[in-house]
């Protein structure tokens, strides 16, 4: 009888990686015929069970215990968290640009034509759109942290190639990978926007923005510097050194977060999505177009400058040049302080039309005065230029992640591909306008963009809800102090259940904001008594809460 009840019982399905099948002892079995004895587990079973590839998968999977999701008590938006997310954006968004200041060392190293590596930054650049288009919308559909820290561990197995392979052919086609898995920053900043609190989301996108742009000075000086005392491959060393330290950081201490819209989405759905998404949001499309503008200036001074400066006007050597990028430090010294002194305390608007403003007056003093021999318009310029667009486009980002709040990283994908097309256009217009027409020719063409930017913002105004006007008048002050973009009442995504505040009153703020007809009195008045009900019903709730729960209901945000 209990020969045959062992028999009887299933094995354990998924035993854990690693650990021996015991079998249970019996007691003979009183019948006369021996038991047969069990046949072996074939191979292909055998490997689901005990391949090293599941174990790996089950290390690289867990995650540490004061990081898992609870959604009693879940993990809170830290300024530990903030720059974490900073440091392994910077230094993952550095790998597009190792390459750039060192391509006559790799054309030498390789022994081919120059014109043959000085497609590996065109190749990046297009592994980097790919990735923007068709892996950061799964940010809304996957769980953050497997999907990043899996994203940070493919780049850096194809690292390791680009340090060990002595191919062009080889290295191109690992640079192009590599560059599509290098769009974990793009996946980090609507993170940040679902995390930190709506009235200080801009200071937060900052310090993660001012470490993308600090990951790319250093790696351009970095490179130049490095290969000129070492080789190319002590670079690329290093950064993969930097991949695997991000690596290990986010395992050990990025938390874990449901997914955000775990909906039946299909994937074609979800990028479909993001054009309708244009056609929904006004507030995007102005963003996207200023975007555009914005960073095609950006591009086509950079690619710009290094003629300029190693031309005749000026004749640096290229170690100067490279080392000119330094000034960008001062837009991120002073990017955080003007975002949460100024951004988060009033309407995004504003800080996109000073940081216009910033781009249009550097780009005039630089185009006129540059041009002559002078290289304070260049410096002011890089400054100015630097700080302007850092400015417009982290209230931009505030501004959009407040239209759909479960669709952050398609509207932050929407946002980027314009942004990044902005780029192609800003470095192919650049170059050819300036072989045309000289350094003045160039910026000239770059105060027009600016020009269209300004455009675009003048058109429609802070408080208008439909595509073109400045209904509900010109003020450039919060009516909601706590919100990101001043009207939008919203709440943080990963909160407890007694925070879901109604929604009926935000709805009757938004139709207050509509209906402002151009007065600013009667809108505000309108979008006060909203944000009062919706604040009166998160107290009653609340209070509630607090009587009927056995735990005891704590309110830790609010609207």
């Amino acid at each position: 009888m209990t020969s045959q009840a062992t028999r009887d019982t299933p094995a354990d399905p998924n035993p854990t990686p690693g650990t021996p099948t015991h079998q249970t002892p019996t007691s003979p079995s009183p019948s006369p015929s021996p038991s047969p004895s069990p046949s072996p587990i074939p191979p292909s079973k055998r490997s689901l069970h005990s391949s090293p590839w599941r174990t790996l998968y089950a290390i690289l999977s867990w995650t540490p215990p004061r990081c898992r999701w609870d959604p009693a008590r879940p993990p809170q938006f830290s300024m530990s968290m903030n720059v974490l997310f900073a440091f392994a954006g910077g230094f993952t968004v550095a790998n597009l640009y190792y390459s750039h200041p060192i391509l006559n060392v790799l054309a030498r190293d390789f022994g081919v034509a120059y014109e043959e590596v000085a497609q590996i930054p065109t190749v990046m650049q297009a592994g980097y759109a790919a990735g923007l288009l068709f892996l950061c919308p799964l940010g809304d559909l996957l769980p953050r942290r497997p999907f990043v820290v899996g994203l940070v561990g493919v780049t850096v197995l194809m690292w390791l190639g680009l340090c060990l392979t002595t191919s062009l052919p080889t290295f191109t086609a690992l640079s192009f990978l590599a560059a599509i898995t290098t769009v974990t920053p793009q996946l980090m900043l609507p993170l940040v926007g679902d995390l930190a609190p709506p009235h200080r989301r801009a200071a937060a996108l900052s310090i993660v923005v001012s470490g993308l742009m600090l990951g790319i000075l250093t790696a351009r000086v970095l490179s130049g510097t490095l290969t000129n005392y070492t080789t190319w491959r002590a670079v690329y060393w290093l950064a993969l050194g930097l991949q695997t330290v991000i690596f290990a950081s986010l395992w050990l201490f990025m938390p874990a977060y449901p997914s955000t819209n775990p909906t039946g989405l299909t994937y074609a759905q979800l990028l479909a999505s993001i054009v309708r998404m244009l056609g929904r949001h006004p507030v995007l499309a102005q963003a996207c177009v200023t975007g555009f503008f914005t960073s095609a200036t950006f591009t086509a001074f950079w690619t710009t400058l290094t003629f300029l400066l190693a031309g005749p006007a000026y004749g640096y050597a290229p170690l100067a040049v490279g080392l000119f990028g330094l000034i960008g430090i001062a837009a991120l010294l002073c990017g955080p302080v003007y975002a949460r002194t100024v951004t988060d305390r009033f309407v995004p608007h504003l800080s996109v039309l000073v940081g216009l403003a910033c781009c249009l007056l550097g780009i005039s003093v630089g185009t006129y005065v540059g041009g002559s021999g002078h290289v304070a318009g260049p410096v002011l310029q890089a400054a100015l230029l630097d700080f302007g667009m850092q400015t417009a486009q982290i209230a931009n980002r505030s501004a959009i992640y407040a239209v759909e709040p479960q669709r952050r990283n398609g509207v932050n994908t929407a946002f980027m591909v314009a942004t990044f097309c902005g780029q192609l256009v800003g470095t192919a217009a650049g170059n050819h306008v300036y072989a045309r027409a000289g350094w003045v020719g160039s910026g000239s063409a770059s105060l027009g963009c600016i020009g269209c930017a300004i455009v675009a913002m003048g058109v429609r105004g802070p408080w208008e809800m439909g595509w073109v006007g400045w209904t509900g008048g010109w003020s450039m002050v919060k009516v909601d102090k706590n919100s990101a973009d001043g009207k939008t009442a919203e709440t943080a995504h990963h909160v407890r259940k007694e925070e879901v505040v109604d929604g009926g009153a935000e709805e009757k703020m938004l139709d207050g904001v509509a209906a402002g007809g151009g007065k600013q009195e009667p809108l505000k008045e309108s979008i006060q008594s909203g944000v009062e009900e919706v604040r009166s019903a998160e107290n009653r709730r609340s209070a509630e809460n607090v009587r009927t729960s056995t735990e005891g209901g704590i309110i830790m945000g609010q609207i």
